[in-house]
C-alpha cells in the first residue's frame, strides 16, 4: 500500500462530501451513470472518493475493487459499499501504485480523478499495468478548455486551486495524457457541466479507451 500520508486532506474530504452531493443533483449522478454503463466482469476504481459510482454500476460487473487513499472518503466509500448492487471491496491505496495484480481486469473507471493524481503518467501506466489485454478504460474528468481566455485562466488559478481544491489541476490535457499512455481511446464527447452553481461550467470528457490486444 506504501505511505498514504501526503494524501491526507480531511478538510477537503468534509467539504467535498457536501459539495458532491449538491454536484449529484446538477447532472453528475447521470453523466456516472453513462460512464459504466454496458461494463461486465471485475473493475478496478481509482481514487472511489467516497463511492459516489457504486450505486450505478450494471448487474454484470461481477467485482469492483475500489482504490482510495483519502481516510475520511475511503470510510464513507466503505458505507457506500454495503448499499451497491453488486460487490465492492474498497482498498487503500493510490493511483500512481495500484494494490492489485498484473492483468487481473477487465475494466478500470477513472472518475474526476486524474485531474488530481500527483502523476497523470504513473497513474496511467498503472491503469495499463492491471487491465487484461483488450480490456478498457472508462474516464469522466474536467480538462483545460479549448477557449483561449478560459484556458490561460485556468492556467492562471491552477497553484492556488491545487492548495484549496485536494490536489486538482483544473488545466490538464486528460486526453492527450490517455493516448501518451499507450491506451487506444475508442470513444469520448466532450461538454460543459456546472457541477454546482457557485462554481462555472467547466469542460469535462467522458469516454472509453482499451489497452491492446498485443
Amino acid at each position: 500500500m506504501g505511505d498514504l500520508s501526503k494524501f491526507q486532506r480531511p478538510r477537503f474530504a468534509r467539504a467535498y462530501e457536501r459539495m458532491i452531493a449538491e454536484s449529484e443533483r446538477s447532472g453528475t449522478a447521470e453523466h456516472r451513470q453513462r460512464l459504466l454503463a454496458g461494463l461486465a466482469g471485475r473493475v478496478v476504481e481509482i481514487g472511489a472518493g467516497n463511492g459516489m459510482n457504486f450505486r450505478h454500476y450494471p448487474p454484470e460487473v461481477r467485482e469492483v475493487v475500489a482504490v482510495e487513499p483519502e481516510d475520511l472518503l475511503r470510510s464513507a466509500a466503505e458505507r457506500a459499499a454495503g448499499g451497491a448492487p453488486v460487490p465492492v471491496r474498497v482498498v487503500a491505496g493510490h493511483g500512481g501504485a495500484l494494490p492489485v495484480e498484473d492483468g487481473g481486469f477487465d475494466a478500470a473507471v477513472v472518475s474526476l480523478v486524474l485531474c488530481s493524481v500527483p502523476d497523470q503518467a504513473a497513474a496511467l501506466a498503472e491503469v495499463c499495468r492491471v487491465l487484461r489485454p483488450g480490456g478498457e478504460l472508462r474516464f469522466y474528468e474536467h480538462v483545460r478548455s479549448r477557449g483561449p481566455a478560459l484556458g490561460v485562466l485556468q492556467d492562471l488559478v491552477t497553484p492556488l486551486w491545487r492548495v484549496v481544491a485536494g490536489g486538482c489541476r483544473p488545466n490538464r490535457d486528460t486526453a492527450r495524457a490517455i493516448r501518451e499512455s499507450g491506451l487506444v481511446i475508442e470513444e469520448h464527447t466532450r461538454f460543459s457541466h456546472k457541477p454546482v452553481p457557485s462554481t462555472p461550467a467547466l469542460p469535462h470528457i467522458l469516454g472509453r479507451a482499451r489497452k491492446p490486444d498485443a
